[in-house]
């Protein structure tokens, strides 16, 4: 009998099985999308991650050609919704809808994450860069930052201010004028922007510092009142509207930014085709339209760039949270 020849054909068979399943990877990111995608919106529907989470969602579906499901997880400031995204299989098939305060400011704040901002998500595109407005409700006739400041002082504890969770990018913004005003303002958290908002314009609270995108139809039906902006320079939406560098508060400047990431380890043929769709939503005329609608700036930076712009966001706001002496141990 030869021995070589009755080995020879497993050795070959084996040898063809290994290759074959070595292919199933490519094959499967050549075929991809073959299944809905859920875009994960680790926020209550109505503020601004959702907003534009669905605008991305559309884009998305209509340039890969295949349904995105967006997903609201909402809870512990965008914690909860985040670390479901990070734990997700590294397909393609579960995006995260990022932003700076959950991604950048969150890790300073909270003592026990279980997700890591750089190492557990694969950074595709940043989708747009949004100012914030500072709002007032009906209680509050204050028609700017220092009539506001003034309402804070003479009436200790009677003003009080909502955000989307505490060490939100919204709560330590308030918290960042109060310093430099010199005043003290009561803190009331909520789950999300839309309930914050509510809230507002009942009376319950009485100031917020917001997205644009998120109370931009209340200011237009005149429910909100804006008092200011929190950009380097003027919206377009607002152009009477003074920043709060013009106010005479030169500390008050933050913009929050808005970011498709994947979790750690998707593969690259996966990884380029989201980016390739993603960079030409970015470039598209009548998507940066839309952003501009919503008070929006379009994002123009994706991958290692959008890594490093965190590396650097995160080093800036664990100094802004040391100085205010916030922390949470959850």
């Amino acid at each position: 009998m030869n021995y070589q020849s009755l080995f020879r054909i497993p050795a070959l068979a084996v040898l063809s099985a290994g290759l074959a399943l070595g292919a199933l990877p490519v094959a499967q990111a050549a075929d991809y999308p073959s299944k809905p995608i859920t875009l994960v919106v680790p926020f209550a529907p109505g503020g601004s991650t959702d907003i534009l989470g669905r605008l991305v969602a559309d884009e998305l579906r209509s340039r890969l050609g295949q349904s995105v499901v967006v997903e609201n997880r909402s809870g512990a400031n965008g914690n909860i919704g985040t670390a479901q995204a990070a734990r997700a299989a590294p397909d393609g098939y579960t995006l995260l809808m990022a932003n700076a305060g959950t991604n950048v400011v969150n890790p300073s704040l909270y003592k026990n994450l279980p997700w890591d901002p750089i190492k557990d998500f694969t950074p595709l595109a940043m989708v747009a860069v949004v100012d914030n407005v500072v709002v007032v409700g009906p209680t509050l006739k204050a028609q700017s930052l220092k009539d506001l400041a003034d309402a804070a002082r003479s009436n200790p504890g009677t003003v009080n201010y909502g955000s989307v969770g505490v060490g939100s990018i919204f709560h330590l913004a308030a918290e960042i004028f109060g310093q430099e005003a010199d005043v003290k303002m009561t803190h009331v958290p909520y789950r999300g922007a839309n309930p914050a908002l509510t809230d507002l314009m009942a009376g319950n609270i009485q100031v917020m510092f917001a997205t644009i995108p998120g109370a931009l139809p209340f200011i237009k039906s005149d429910r909100l009142r804006a008092i200011a902006v929190t950009g380097q320079s003027r919206s377009s939406l607002f152009p009477d509207l003074p920043t709060a560098v013009e106010a005479g508060y030169k500390d008050v400047v933050i913009d929050n930014w808005f970011a498709v990431m994947g979790p750690a380890g998707l593969p690259d043929d996966v990884k380029n085709k989201l980016m390739r769709a993603l960079t030409d939503m970015q470039n598209d005329a009548r998507f940066q339209a839309k952003l501009k609608e919503q008070g929006a700036e379009p994002g123009k930076i994706g991958g290692k760039e959008l890594e490093q712009q965190m590396i650097s966001d995160i080093a800036k706001w664990k100094k802004v949270v040391t100085t205010a002496k916030i922390s949470i141990n959850e």
